[in-house]
């Protein structure tokens, strides 16, 4: 089963034709190569002839020559027209040895619009921004939504027994072909863990030790939604019986971020205006991986949902952070085009000592921007003192 992804084929149809590269970025398996096929399959729709279409997928064996950067500029260069606009598709581009080059050499060839994906943050933010600067966009992917999810899972009526499977099972776009086949799904969910600590983690790092790599994994999976310090870190395994420095795990979570199988929400002085350098909050880019690599364990449903929340924020393509007010706390603050957002994030408020609690942040903020609360809760939408309060899943289906 093919998923349309409407939001990102809009955001490369608005790119098209203009002359800028254009990077889609993601973890492995999110989607990107089959995004790029159907933006391909949709030019050709538009009357674009096959042969003004090139498209390399880096990681097929056959290609392998190409991951040389003169074989893979040639290869392109030959099939280009001066006449005719041609649409070059690299696919996990950072496998062709010094790139940039290539690329640049490319966005400077009249009528060639270049679109590339890459599964590494560093490795593309850095060599990009320094031979790129100025000439691309970065599209950043993420798994299915909850609303792709849905779209994909029509026979299940209820939005309750489709968010406990979205959020157990997994949001990798294959893994609905594997919809009610457990082993094959933790099977395909190991391969995906594997080879992202494998190729871009230890070998982009040439990471030693993986059981040190593979336990920093596990801690940041088991805390998602909590605040955490690398130093916090080290001494929690090296008391577990797995001596580590602070160093050493600042370099491994660093590797972990750039392979984009966990995420850093830095905190936020509201009052003050101003990033704080500690406790920040990690989030997993799927938690059917989480799962399987916890084993089931630290099925906590506020942490959960709360990363649920996070991914659908970084999706709207807003800037999250994690928010201080005194000492209290706001789940999100959110910087988008509309301007600034507060959210707060609970599995039910039906409690009266639970609503006081999440609401109470919200009353010290003296401005005027939009105010959250999002909860599981079926209640009908409530509004606090212009704070409203919406059920999590209509909010994340529409």
């Amino acid at each position: 089963m093919r998923i349309e992804r409407p939001e990102y084929m809009k955001e490369l149809q608005a790119w098209r034709g203009k002359q800028i590269i254009k990077v889609i970025t993601g973890v492995r398996r999110c989607g990107k190569s089959v995004l790029m096929e159907m933006y391909a399959e949709w030019l050709r729709e538009q009357g674009v002839p096959k042969k003004r279409i090139i498209e390399v997928n880096l990681e097929k064996l056959e290609n392998e020559a190409l991951c040389q950067p003169l074989a893979l500029h040639s290869y392109i260069k030959k099939r280009l027209s001066s006449k005719e606009m041609t649409y070059v598709f690299i696919d996990e581009v950072q496998l062709c040895k010094e790139f940039p080059r290539v690329v640049d050499s490319l966005y400077i060839t009249p009528n060639t619009d270049i679109y590339i994906t890459g599964s590494n943050a560093n490795l593309l933010s850095s060599e990009l921004a320094t031979m790129l600067s100025g000439r691309y966009v970065e599209i950043r992917m993420l798994p299915l939504s909850f609303r792709e999810f849905a779209q994909a899972h029509t026979e299940t009526a209820n939005r309750q027994s489709l968010y406990r499977e979205y959020v157990s099972t997994s949001s990798f776009p294959y893994t609905i072909e594997l919809s009610g086949a457990a082993r094959e799904l933790d099977s395909y969910l190991e391969g995906i863990y594997n080879t992202i600590l494998v190729k871009d983690v230890m070998a982009r790092r040439r990471i030693q030790d993986p059981m040190i790599l593979n336990s920093v994994a596990k801690f940041v999976f088991s805390s998602i939604g909590s605040e955490l310090s690398v130093k916090r870190i080290a001494d929690t395994l090296t008391s577990g019986g797995r001596k580590t420095d602070s160093k050493t795990v600042e370099k491994y979570l660093s590797a972990l971020l750039e392979s984009f199988v966990v995420y850093k929400a830095e905190r936020f002085d509201i009052k003050g205006k101003q990033l704080l350098k500690t406790q920040d909050k990690y989030y997993v880019v799927d938690l059917g991986l989480r799962r399987h690599l916890l084993d089931g364990q630290y099925q906590d449903v506020g942490h959960i949902l709360e990363n649920v929340v996070y991914l659908e924020l970084l999706r709207c393509g807003s800037k999250v952070y994690v928010g201080k007010v005194g000492g209290l706390e706001i789940d999100f603050v959110v910087e988008n085009s509309n301007g600034t957002e507060y959210y707060q994030v609970a599995a039910s408020v039906r409690d009266t000592k639970t609503l006081e609690r999440e609401l109470a942040p919200f009353n010290t903020i003296r401005d005027s921007y939009p105010k959250f609360l999002l909860t599981l809760d079926e209640d009908p939408s409530d509004d606090f003192n212009g704070i409203r309060k919406l059920n999590v899943l209509d909010w994340l289906l529409q």
